[in-house]
């Protein structure tokens, strides 16, 4: 072989066709080193890819050209890999050379629908208009999870709800633009009162089997909108070969649904010793708490617990793994957000296999959402009755409500699954001052709209499917006889042209021609039902298949509107 120096290449120094440097972006050493300070001794582990994308984002405000290429070299990753999840995720700004980075302050003006009726639009152009875009930039945000204090935005991390200009300018000349942690109750608290002797007598002496019975018999299911038997996923988890994780869906994503946050940010610790007692019953050898990017609050009050849980020794150092969403409403998807915990573009998986059988790093998983682990604590510690015991209409257990909208007092509210619209509505106060009920949205825009002829429907599983409608996540937002239902539905189609992954063609197109279509002064019923029908039945994940919901809802119990 001829010695290096006579070699030809693309690094061939001097005259000629050579390059003094590779292909692609040089490496720039003072933004690795810069990257190496800000990450300190943290593991490299490809998994924590976003994790490590919001450190740069956090300290720069952006994340520039330079910076992702010094971490694909710190990871040793493709640039193409590190850009392709960066560039998927909303809260993430891609800054290349030459481009402008964008001011350090940004507004999000959440569009959802209870938003939107609040007059977000009009608070969105006032603050267009009046912010100097070289300082602030305002955009459109899909639902933060402040439905209840309608119009709402983040100014920053800095959560305003029954926002105005006013309130923004005054957040500002204050440096308010961090996020705000809530009075909650803490673990000195949370123990005083009796926490986690049921988690520490069950590690003790407790029967997996036994535990497991009394979920099941309590007849808990799902709560974030899938319904399936909470107790049985754990027998499919435990009986498979190990390791075994336990993953927290905290991505409450759903418009219209902000239980999970009250949640949290009223009493963590209920989530979290149930989180512990399933992971004991499965026998998980780690868990992962995945939260989105929204709730700040909610993300700092469980750094601050779960610290607390390791000093305590209640839990090994490492062994709940918190991880930060980045704006992306696929990942409440449980595949989606398994893909997102290991570091990628939260694309859900073809199935099978389910997680159950292939989650976390291709081992079993075990998937609850917030709202879910808060009733598994609850049983435990006070017995299946809590649920079985209650019924109305035909049905049993409890709901939590997420009530926004034409209400006197939008809230969270838990009754019997049974209730009606009109009980739901009867809690937070009776209709607003001078509305009548026209329509509600019974779990989320997934769930499409109901007159309100149907105001004696209980809203719980199994109950609306008959309608072309399901409860989901529990997300009622009323519309009232001053509303729109057309442009109710539109927004709820512009939400899901926005957030689909684009994985699949028949979500990724389909909610952009239903979007075109549903523009139209009068609806192509047969267009838009063929373009339903092929939604539904093509698509990959339930975003697609349930996006055609408020179209179908429309054409089948408001013709005359469209």
């Amino acid at each position: 072989m001829a010695p290096l120096d006579e070699r030809k290449g693309v690094w061939k120094q001097g005259r000629g066709k050579g390059r003094p440097h590779p292909k692609g972006r040089v490496l720039d050493e003072d933004a690795l080193a810069e990257l190496r300070q800000l990450l300190g001794d943290r593991p490299r582990r490809r998994d924590l890819l976003i994790e490590h994308l919001h450190l740069i984002q956090d300290a720069h405000g952006h994340l520039s050209a330079a910076h992702l290429r010094a971490l694909a070299e710190e990871m040793e990753l493709s640039q193409a890999e590190v850009w392709e999840v960066a560039s998927f995720y909303a809260h993430f700004d891609l800054v290349k050379e030459g481009e402008a980075p964008p001011p350090r302050l940004t507004i999000r003006v959440c569009e959802s629908l209870s938003c939107e009726l609040a007059g977000a639009s009009a608070l969105r152009q006032a603050l267009e208009e009046g912010m100097d875009p070289a300082d602030v930039r305002v955009l459109r945000a899909p639902c933060i999870g402040m439905c209840a204090e309608a119009p709402a935005l983040h100014l920053g991390h800095r959560a305003i709800g029954h926002a105005s200009v006013e309130k923004v300018a005054a957040a500002l000349e204050a440096g308010d633009t961090g996020p705000a942690v809530p009075d909650y109750e803490d673990l000195a608290a949370y123990r005083a009162a009796g926490g986690y002797e049921t988690l520490l007598g069950l590690r003790a002496d407790g029967d997996p089997v036994a535990v497991e019975a009394e979920v099941l018999s309590s007849g808990l299911r799902g709560l974030g909108g899938a319904g399936f038997p909470a107790g049985r996923k754990w027998g499919f988890v435990r009986k498979a070969e190990g390791p075994r994780y336990l993953a927290v869906n905290g991505d409450e994503g759903e418009p219209g649904t902000f239980k999970d946050r009250l949640c949290l940010e009223a009493r963590p610790h209920l989530v979290l010793e149930g989180m512990l007692i399933a992971a004991w019953a499965v026998d998980a050898a780690r868990c992962y708490f995945y939260m989105r990017d929204e709730y700040q609050g909610v993300l700092e009050i469980l750094r601050r617990e779960i610290a607390a849980l390791e000093a305590a020794g209640i839990v090994e150092p490492g062994f709940i793994d918190l991880r930060r969403g980045a704006g992306a409403y696929i990942c409440g998807e449980e595949s989606a957000m398994i893909e997102s915990i290991e570091g990628k573009r939260g694309l859900p998986r073809h199935r099978p296999p389910y997680v159950a059988q292939a989650g976390i790093f291709g081992r079993p998983t075990l998937v609850h959402n917030v709202e879910t682990l808060h009733w598994v604590a609850r049983i435990c510690r006070e017995g299946p009755g809590i649920l079985s015991s209650v019924e109305k209409n035909g049905r049993s257990g409890l709901r939590s409500y997420s009530v926004s909208g034409r209400v006197a007092r939008p809230g969270v509210y838990t009754l019997p699954a049974g209730s009606t619209i009109r009980d739901v509505i009867e809690a937070a106060g009776g209709m607003a001052e001078g509305h009548v009920l026209a329509a509600y949205q019974p779990g989320g825009p997934s769930s499409g709209l109901l007159p309100a002829t149907l105001d004696d429907v209980p809203l719980d599983f199994d109950t609306l499917q008959p309608l072309g409608s399901f409860i989901g996540s529990a997300a009622v937002v009323v519309l009232s006889d001053r509303d729109d239902v057309r442009a109710a539905a539109l927004n709820m189609l512009r939400f899901f042209e926005e957030e689909s992954c684009g994985q699949c063609t028949p979500c990724r197109l389909g909610c952009t021609k239903a979007v075109q279509l549903m523009q139209a002064g009068r609806w192509d019923a047969g267009l838009l039902e063929e373009l339903c029908t092929v939604m539904e039945v093509a698509s990959i994940c339930g975003l697609g298949q349930a996006a055609p919901n408020p179209i179908r809802s429309v054409l089948r119990h408001f013709p005359g509107e469209v």
